[in-house]
C-alpha cells in the first residue's frame, strides 16, 4: 500500500492536472525511483478508461548520452517521437533526480543543440495545453535542500496537497491588476528594471501544470526591458550552479552578464540564440507552504514573497512572442527592501502584498 499522499497526489495529477477522460491517450514519463506514482497513476488513468502509456529513464541515461553522442546524433530530430507527441491527448512528466550535478562536466553547448533540435516537440506539449510537471522527493533533492529524505518528502507533499481551486479563486485579483496593468517596475537590493505588459495577458497556475504550483506570470513585452538586476539565489540550469548572477538590460537585451560561479557557462547559454538574451516571463511566487530555498527551481519559484525572470521562451499562452531553445528561471527575493510597482500602484512591499489576495 502506498503512502496515502502518493495516492491523494495521483488523484490530483489525473483527475484534476490532467483531467483525465475516457478514451484520452495519457504519456507518463516518470523514473524508477517514483514506482508507487507511477502505478497509481496509471491505475486511476485505466479506471477513467482512458490509455496510459508510461517510459522510465534509467538512471546515468542522461550522462552518458551527452557525453558520448556526436553533434550529427545531437542533430538528429527523433520523428518517432513526433508520432507519439501529435497522438498523445495530455503528458505527465515526474521528475526523478539522482544526481542533481550528473552533466556538470559536460560542454553545455551539446546540451543547447539538443534542445534546438527537439524544440519543436516542446512546442507541440505547449500548444495541446494539457501537460504537468512533478518533482518526486528523492536522496538528491533532500541533499541540494539540506534536508532528510523524510524532511523533504514532508516538504514536497505539503508544498502539493492543497485545495488548488481555492487558490486559483485567490489568483484573479492579481491577474486582473496585472491585465488591467501597462508596466511593472521591480525595486530592491542591486535591482531596478522595469518593462512594459500592455497587451499580455497574465497567466495563474494553480496545479495545472506544475506541482507544486502557485504563482502568476506575465511576458514581459520583448524590447521594452531596461535596468538592472541582482538574483539572490543560485540559478541551476542544466546540472550547473550559477550563483551571484547580475544582469543588465537595454532595450531587452541582456547587454552585460556576471556571475561569481560559472559566469562562462551563462553567458553561453545567454549566446545560445537569438532569443535567449531577452526575458519570457515574469513571475510573481504565491505559494506560502515553500518558504525556503531548496535549490530546485520547480519550488523556489513559487516561493512566497519572490518573483522570478526567465531568460528566453515565453509562454504563448499570455500574448509572449519570444522564441528561444531555453527557459531559464532566475529568482530574486523581495522579502527585504523590496517593492513591485504597477503603473503608479505599490502592489507589494518586503514580499507583502498591498491588497488582500
Amino acid at each position: 500500500m502506498p503512502d496515502s499522499r502518493i495516492i491523494k497526489l495521483a488523484d490530483i495529477l489525473v483527475n484534476y492536472s490532467l483531467n483525465v477522460k475516457k478514451g484520452d491517450l495519457i504519456k507518463i514519463n516518470s523514473g524508477m525511483e517514483a514506482q508507487d506514482l507511477t502505478l497509481e497513476c496509471t491505475k486511476l488513468i485505466l479506471k477513467k478508461g482512458a490509455y496510459p502509456r508510461v517510459d522510465i529513464q534509467l538512471p546515468g541515461y542522461s550522462y552518458l548520452y551527452y557525453k558520448y553522442a556526436s553533434d550529427e546524433q545531437l542533430k538528429h530530430y527523433p520523428k518517432i517521437s513526433e508520432f507519439e507527441t501529435n497522438n498523445i491527448d495530455a503528458v505527465l512528466n515526474i521528475g526523478c533526480e539522482n544526481n542533481t550535478k550528473e552533466l556538470s562536466t559536460i560542454d553545455p553547448s551539446k546540451i543547447a543543440l539538443r534542445r534546438k533540435t527537439t524544440k519543436k516537440l516542446s512546442d507541440i506539449i505547449i500548444k495541446k495545453d494539457r501537460w504537468c510537471y512533478f518533482q518526486y522527493p528523492t536522496d538528491a533533492l533532500a541533499q541540494d535542500a539540506n534536508m532528510s529524505l523524510q524532511e523533504f518528502e514532508d516538504f514536497t507533499f505539503n508544498s502539493c496537497l492543497v485545495d488548488w481551486e481555492k487558490e486559483s479563486r485567490k489568483q484573479d485579483k492579481l491577474v486582473s491588476i496585472l491585465n488591467k496593468g501597462s508596466r511593472v517596475r521591480i525595486k530592491g537590493k542591486d535591482t531596478d528594471i522595469s518593462f512594459s505588459i500592455k497587451g499580455r495577458a497574465a497567466i495563474k497556475c494553480c496545479g495545472k501544470r506544475n506541482m507544486p504550483d502557485g504563482e502568476v506570470y506575465v511576458a514581459p513585452v520583448e524590447k521594452t526591458v531596461n535596468g538592472y538586476i541582482s538574483y539572490s539565489y543560485p540559478a541551476i540550469h542544466g546540472g550547473r550552479e550559477v550563483s551571484g548572477v547580475k544582469l543588465k538590460f537595454k532595450d531587452g537585451k541582456v547587454i552585460s552578464a556576471s556571475a561569481d560561479k560559472n559566469e562562462d557557462y551563462l553567458k553561453k547559454m545567454i549566446n545560445a540564440d537569438k532569443g535567449a538574451s531577452y526575458l519570457g516571463e515574469f513571475g510573481i511566487g504565491l505559494n506560502k507552504n515553500i518558504s525556503r530555498h531548496v535549490s530546485q527551481i520547480l519550488f523556489d519559484e513559487k516561493q512566497y514573497g519572490t518573483i522570478h525572470l526567465a531568460l528566453g521562451m515565453a509562454y504563448p499562452k499570455g500574448g509572449g512572442k519570444n522564441r528561444s531553445a531555453i527557459h531559464w528561471d532566475m529568482i530574486k527575493d523581495l522579502r527585504k527592501d523590496g517593492e513591485i510597482w504597477v503603473d503608479n500602484r505599490l502592489i507589494q512591499k518586503n514580499g507583502k502584498f498591498t491588497f488582500r489576495l
